[in-house]
């Protein structure tokens, strides 16, 4: 019988649905920029298209139907002034059939047009050019595709939106829980809160501490300091109606702190540059009160905007910048400094706060440059515990415009940071003044991996440093800041610790506030990954807002002591099986963490056998650490595991070497 042969027609991209997108910020925009306005590219204005802002992903059900794709792709013309630079990706099956190359403001509209014969899905990227996606706003003009056989296309987010929990509740007994090792300087003041679940009332006990120390038995926070260097091995207790638990613990004093990495919260993805010291208070008592403390989540960290403002309009962030010593004044939000520190030291919690080498912080507060000196004697005279110091505008001294044109700052933000002399230079200044003050202050490298900053920053006093660009929440970002950590894992060890940016779970929103656009399955492999990195663990949400699916992701004690091994060793893809990656972390008890991670856009369901490229042999025992339970024992009798990973999901698994 006669076939009529299937029509061509042309299927605009606009005409989709393109709610399914996921992007750094904002809405898709049809036929619109992302602020909702015409698009246009180099002057040139396009009728027709989608506007989006990286990272940004838009995933398209073609069922071998598109015979091709073209567009026009840039950057829009209304971010002019600023300098981003985004690349456009597409990716057929999830094999890349073109790229545009790095493109920047003012670049003309570059064409594309890529053959789609037989290409089931399709997916449309827009990855960060390499400079921070704070204005990437990309698009794709007259967009279209050349059907047969189809006069529309789906659009999808193939990863479930159900969330579920998978963390046990903890026991009515005392359980201690967080950090089995502390450093501490010879002479610093002492503060570590013993973390532990269990039914309250509980006291608390610790034996074996240096002289210098004394603990609270009804909060269980140690206070004092310690004079002598050396090793203090000191058994922790805790008690209530239902039992008693005991646990191991190492305090080190000496040159080095920070022998785990750092938890807390910091202020930035939640609240942005409207903080207040009011804020911080309630973020200090939610900490408490949602019971993360007994989880070991510690510190208190205020990022940018504690400061007074070069020119903002809001008068609550406006007066002198400094005062006549030069020492810095906080804004009229934040008034004394030291009743702040003082109030969370009484929580048992530490507190941080936040800095720029240059004249500017990146949101226009005053820096510390020129002022180094001054700024970490109050830091120290305060009792801050934590400094993050952020590049930005140090690239504009690099040039010599900071002082003089202070508003062009932001566009230099990574200028001179590729020269190696030039980013050591001022993290070390800073680094030697921190090091004088008579307490330990945690210091975190805020320059986005610039001159491989892992191989240095120990060097000049870092604790921790950012290797990439900043993180949004959305699947794009958290997956290619992920799979660019293997670069600097040789460098991890206690008290230096690669920092692939702060947690986006729970309600964030950089103040415009919202639920994590991260999908359940993505908020468990992010944790996953974040803690086989031994990264530092810094909640970015709104802490009065934890809804039960976030708690429960932040309260996993076996997923956080991975996290929180002493050994210090950061984890590294050892095995590749299309988009399926495999990492492993070594820890100290000779077992190893490993994250069977699916970053592709279909289910994995396998059998797994290749234990010995994963440097595991032997009879194992086999633990699911998010549901904290056995699930398999490798050995004589069997020899696979059965892994049915959900789309972006995670297995977290913990082999431990077993006679039994």
């Amino acid at each position: 019988m006669w076939t009529a042969p299937l029509e061509a027609q042309t299927v605009w991209l606009d005409e989709l649905d393109l709610s399914a997108a996921t992007q750094g910020f904002g809405m898709p925009g049809k036929n619109k920029s992302v602020d909702g306005k015409p698009i246009t590219i180099a002057g040139k204005t396009f009728k027709r298209g989608f506007g989006t802002h990286s990272v940004s992903s838009l995933l398209i059900l073609l069922d071998g139907k598109a015979s091709s794709f073209s567009a026009m792709v840039g950057i829009d013309d209304e971010v002019a002034g600023h300098e981003p630079a985004a690349e456009f990706q597409i990716f057929g099956d999830g094999k890349k059939l073109w790229s545009s190359g790095i493109m920047r403001l003012g670049d003309s509209a570059r064409s594309c047009s890529v053959a789609l014969s037989g290409v089931k899905k399709l997916e449309l990227v827009v990855a960060d050019g390499g400079n921070g996606n704070y204005y990437d706003h990309a698009d794709w003009a007259d967009a279209k595709f050349e059907a047969l056989g189809a006069n529309a296309f789906v659009t999808i987010n193939p990863v479930s939106s159900t969330p579920y929990i998978l963390t046990p509740a903890p026991p009515a007994t005392p359980r201690i829980n967080g950090a089995s090792v502390f450093g501490v300087r010879p002479g610093s003041p002492f503060l570590f809160r013993i973390a532990a679940t269990g039914e309250r009332p509980m006291t608390f006990s610790a034996l074996g501490l240096p002289k210098g120390l004394k603990i609270d038995p009804r909060t269980g926070i140690i206070t004092g300091r310690v004079s002598n260097a050396g090793t203090f091995n000191v058994t922790l207790g805790a008690k209530n109606a239902r039992g008693t638990a005991s646990k191991k613990f190492r305090i080190v004093c000496g040159d080095r702190i920070g022998l785990t990495p750092p938890m807390g919260w910091n202020s930035w993805n939640c609240f942005a540059g409207e903080v207040s010291a009011d804020k911080v208070k309630r973020a200090a008592d939610a900490l408490i009160k949602s019971g993360l403390v007994n989880h070991g989540w510690t510190y208190i960290n205020i990022d940018d905007f504690w400061q007074n403002h070069r020119d903002s309009e809001d008068q609550t962030i406006r007066g002198k910048l400094r005062d006549d010593s030069g020492r810095i004044v906080a804004n009229s939000r934040f008034g004394n400094m030291k009743l702040l520190a003082d109030y969370v030291h009484g929580l048992g919690l530490k507190i941080g706060l936040y800095s720029s080498p240059g004249p500017w912080t990146c949101g226009g507060c005053a820096g510390s440059y020129g002022y180094e000196k001054q700024d970490a004697e109050s830091y120290g005279k305060w009792g801050f515990d934590y400094l993050k110091y952020d590049w930005c505008s140090y690239g504009g001294v690099i040039d010599g415009m900071a002082d003089n044109d202070p508003y062009k700052v932001g566009s230099l933000s990574y200028q001179g940071g590729g020269d190696l002399p030039t980013a050591v230079k001022p993290f070390k200044i800073m680094g030697d003044y921190l090091r004088e003050q008579p307490r330990d202050i945690i210091y975190s490298l805020c320059q986005y991996g610039m001159s491989d900053v892992w191989k240095w920053g120990g060097s000049v006093g870092g604790t921790s440093w950012r290797t990439t660009n900043d993180i949004t929440d959305t699947w794009a970002s958290v997956k290619s800041i992920a799979l660019e950590q293997d670069k600097a894992a040789a460098w991890a060890k206690p008290g230096n610790w690669n920092d692939p940016d702060m947690l986006v779970v729970g309600t964030v929103g950089w103040g415009n506030p919202h639920p994590s656009r991260l999908k359940p399955d993505e908020q468990y492999l992010h944790i996953s990954l974040w803690s086989l990195f031994s990264s530092p663990l810094l909640i970015g949400c709104d802490m009065e807002k934890l809804d039960d699916f976030t708690l429960n992701l932040l309260t996993n004690d076996e997923v956080i002591a991975v996290n929180q091994d002493p050994l210090g060793k950061q984890a590294t893809c050892v095995y590749t099986d299309g988009e399926l990656r495999v990492y492993v972390k070594e820890l100290e008890d000779g077992s190893r963490a490993v994250g069977f991670c699916n970053f592709g856009l279909e289910k994995v369901e396998r059998s797994f056998r290749d234990f010995e490229k994963l440097g595991i042999s032997g009879r194992q025992t086999v633990r699911d650490l998010w549901r904290q339970k056995d699930v398999a024992t490798l050995g004589a009798t069997q020899s696979k595991l059965t892994l049915n990973i959900p789309v972006h999901g995670v297995l977290l698994y913990k082999f431990s070497p077993s006679n039994r």
